[in-house]
């Protein structure tokens, strides 16, 4: 029995009830109907002894101990944001270990201790908020971490919460650049179906050329004039008060923890946006605690009340007036991009927040991922196969071939059909055969030659034309066979002639 003021009580009863009343321990305990033994430890001190802790076998949290600490442990080498919540370990346990059964309490307790024992900080407390529908956006960026093409990538997460509704969208981007600032905007815009009245913001360079006192910023003109373009209004934070956009601090925190652990693996940029969109759309469906209906419920309310879309996008791109050098490029913030067009041609670049494109007589003519490193050469193969068609001594060891290969575009079967082509033609006409027929990946698409060459080596056809009549064969027009074709040409049916005329002519030569 603890140290409570109904125990101290009890005793003090138990004190007099033998000092002036029955006087006697078997007494008192029959008539205050306690045991003999808490009468006797009552008369001894008139304060209860402290309560013994009885350490009590725990026969389900054991069975997930090894579990858990394998998470704990491998969670001391990830980035701190983006570690297990004991909430998330409930749910890999519901999923991966269902003979395991035990409660989410039970596993909130156990991953606290060990938190605690293995260091880990506490989580930071945020304050609920109420706002009118469509009258507030808050805005962030945060890191992550991710295995990008088989290499870890820390990249930047743009996101934008609805103070509202709690809805969010999130988007990722190489570089936290001003272009895909705005680029995340018209993109979080088309999710929420419209616009904010009031963005708020941290004091960020995007947006912010200089600080002056009070609420008052200079702001980007380019900012400005995007915003302008929308129609929303702008707040920014007071300098180091990150709670005044809680919302959206708190936001970051809970979809990391959701839908960015463990750390995803993906192909590239647009794969990993495909899964934070996919978050953002399974978050709908989720309940904030103290509400009664869920995010997406409360978003479809919001949406009539939003701004509507500006009929067109903010123009982002940056233009560059440019000139093909003789390697068939175009330098671009200090990055080499290859285009289809002949040295020496004046090319407009034009570079988005994830693309270059490259313009020359109002039309498209290449479109590259963006880089941000230095003094890189982004070569696409298509671009050069007019000029190796007269060259092709210099296709074995071009750049752009050994950047096909780099990234997986030029699979093992392109290089058996061109070994195949070499044998029978020999190396010169073979490896011009090699490139016409990827000049057919042009007109017929990569994915759909590289299923025909694949289709010809199944059949132990080596040639070119096998090739060409693969990807064409579905474009030809085959007259059907007619069952009822006796009978259409009857009404052509003619009686057989007559020679008995003849036959008179004949008689009377005789």
């Amino acid at each position: 029995m603890g140290r409570s003021k109904a125990s101290v009580e009890l005793f003090e009863q138990i004190r007099r009830e033998y000092e002036f009343g029955v006087g006697t321990i078997q007494g008192v305990a029959r008539k205050l109907g306690v045991h003999r033994r808490l009468v006797r430890e009552a008369l001894a001190s008139a304060v209860p002894l402290p309560r013994k802790l009885v350490t009590r076998a725990k026969p389900r949290v054991d069975a997930i101990a090894s579990f858990v600490e394998a998470i704990l442990v491998a969670d001391r080498q990830a980035p701190r944001k983006q570690r297990h919540t004991a909430h998330r370990i409930y749910t890999r346990l519901r999923a991966e270990r269902p003979e395991l059964p035990i409660s989410e309490g039970s596993v909130r307790r156990y991953v606290r201790e060990r938190k605690l024992s293995l260091g880990f900080a506490a989580r930071e407390t945020f304050v609920p908020q109420s706002y009118p529908w469509g009258q507030e956006g808050q805005v962030d960026w945060y890191e992550a971490t991710v295995e990008l093409d088989g290499a870890p990538q820390v990249v930047q997460v743009f996101s934008l919460r609805s103070m509202a509704s709690g809805a969010a969208f999130h988007r990722a981007y190489l570089r936290a650049t001003q272009q895909a600032f705005l680029d995340a905007h018209e993109h979080a815009f088309a999710y929420f179906g419209g616009v904010f009245r009031v963005l708020r913001y941290d004091n960020l360079k995007a947006a912010v050329t200089r600080v002056l006192r009070g609420s008052r910023r200079e702001e980007t003109a380019r900012f400005v004039a995007f915003r302008s373009h929308w129609r929303f209004d702008s707040e920014f934070c007071t300098p180091g008060e990150g709670h005044e956009k809680g919302g959206v601090e708190g936001e970051a925190g809970q979809f990391r923890r959701n839908h960015l652990v463990p750390v995803p693996v993906v192909a590239d940029m647009a794969a990993l946006n495909g899964l934070l969109l996919a978050g953002c759309r399974a978050d709908e469906g989720r309940t904030i605690h103290g509400r009664t209906e869920p995010i997406g419920a409360a978003l479809a309310i919001e949406r009539e009340h939003l701004l509507p879309l500006a009929s067109e996008g903010f123009d982002l791109d940056k233009r560059h007036s440019l000139t093909v050098d003789h390697l068939g490029r175009v330098k671009v913030l200090t990055n080499a991009y290859s285009a289809p067009v002949r040295a020496g041609t004046a090319v407009e670049a034009r570079v988005g927040p994830a693309t270059v494109s490259i313009w020359h007589g109002g039309r498209c003519v290449a479109t590259h991922e963006r880089h941000y490193g230095r003094y890189q050469e982004v070569l696409d193969l298509e671009h050069y196969l007019d000029v190796l068609a007269h060259k092709p001594g210099a296709f074995a060891g071009s750049t752009p071939l050994a950047q096909w290969r780099r990234t997986g575009r030029w699979p093992t079967s392109y290089d058996t059909f061109w070994g195949a082509l070499v044998t029978r033609l020999g190396k010169g006409a073979g490896t011009k055969a090699m490139i016409s027929l990827l000049q057919l990946g042009q007109t017929h698409g990569q994915a759909s030659l590289r299923e025909a060459i694949e289709t010809a080596l199944k059949l132990g056809c080596h040639d070119v034309e096998a090739v060409r009549h693969l990807l064409t064969s579905a474009q030809l027009r085959h007259r059907p066979v007619t069952p009822d074709l006796d009978a259409r040409l009857a009404c052509y049916d003619r009686p057989p002639p007559s020679v008995a005329d003849y036959d008179a002519l004949l008689t009377a030569a005789r």
